[in-house]
């Protein structure tokens, strides 16, 4: 079905949902709970071109992706020990639409050292959402800052006068 919708309105709407949270789209013939499923944006101008939705049912589980959020401090990366590295944007999930979380936040103050992971099973969950993603894989991680190295650049050999005959 093809919908049109006032830009501005859709933008506000769009920051205050996302991906994951359900909306309602609200028309002359048309009163459907929908999911952004995706969004086209012209490269050049930023300018938003076309919006996918998909209808779903309030009654009716759903899967689709949860983005991950990092919050606070890690004193890894305060230190310059190490950079903090988001391995996966994502989570996918299944649940009624209406239980979908907007986002995972992953508090990043719990990295102290170079070695700490942040693996799926350490996101918290609500008992309504089910995680289909792998629990032991990675969501963020540290990664170790490469050392500059200082390249030394041979100097000629100073020619004298005397030399150079």
């Amino acid at each position: 079905m093809s919908v049109s919708c006032i830009k501005n309105d859709f933008l506000k709407r769009y920051k205050e949902a996302g991906y994951s949270t359900p909306i309602i789209l609200k028309g002359k013939d048309i009163d459907q709970m929908a999911l952004i499923q995706d969004i086209q944006v012209d490269p050049v101008t930023d300018n938003l071109i076309h919006i996918d939705f998909l209808a779903v049912k309030q009654d009716e589980k759903v899967r689709t992706e949860v983005p991950i959020v990092m919050i606070g401090e890690s004193s890894v990366e305060k230190l310059g020990e190490g950079k903090i590295q988001l391995i996966k944007d994502f989570v996918e999930v299944e649940a009624f639409p209406q239980d979908l979380p907007h986002n995972f936040t992953v508090d990043i103050s719990v990295i102290k050292s170079m070695n700490d992971t942040i693996f799926v099973k350490d996101i918290k969950v609500s008992d309504k959402v089910t995680v289909l993603d792998d629990l032991e894989q990675a969501v963020v991680t540290v990664l170790k800052l490469a050392e500059e190295e200082i390249e030394e650049v041979p100097v000629a050999e100073a020619v004298t006068a005397e030399g150079a005959e």
